[in-house]
């Protein structure tokens, strides 16, 4: 079965490694509390309750779709979340695209549109990044799951549009 894009990525809030960690090891502390509290107080249903918060929320947020990444027809879209605005990238006036790191440091915030020092950037995990440099100069960093692929689709459809 043929599909209807070119390219489609998905990105989801909670599949950030790092992120998960830290939720785990903040449910992990709640539930020590609640043991270590048990015999102490009456607080300790609070911390069982905040414990199962944190590993539902969690859960959840393992469905959430920050962004989702569709090439088709000569263009990049790049649609967030409900209140966000959908992002086109017209690939004609894309001069040059490249695989990169999208960022030397081991936190990452997730991001969607963020304007800053002369790039926009969208992100949600992972370490690897596609930019793609415009005419006017400015840089798009395309966090992604799958860069070589990306990378490889963006290239193909420029050429097709020359």
């Amino acid at each position: 079965m043929e599909s209807k894009y070119a390219y489609i990525e998905k990105q989801y809030i909670g599949r950030d490694y790092v992120r998960i960690f830290i939720r785990l090891i903040m449910a992990a502390f709640c539930f020590a509390a609640y043991v270590y509290e048990r015999d102490r107080d009456n607080t300790q249903d609070l911390f069982l309750v905040v414990g199962f918060g944190i590993i539902g929320v969690s859960m959840l947020l393992l469905f959430l779709i920050q962004y989702k990444i569709v090439v088709d027809n000569g263009s990049i879209i790049l649609d967030g979340l409900w209140t966000t605005k959908r992002v086109k990238i017209d690939l004609n006036s894309i001069v040059d695209v490249r695989k990169a790191t999208y960022s030397r440091y081991f936190f990452n915030n997730p991001v969607y549109n963020l304007h800053t020092k002369g790039t926009i950037r969208f992100y949600s995990s992972g370490k690897d990044a596609v930019v793609l440099t415009d005419r006017d100069g400015l840089e798009y960093f395309i966090g992604t799951q799958r860069p070589n692929e990306l990378f490889l689709v963006i290239k193909e459809e420029m050429r097709n549009l020359k």
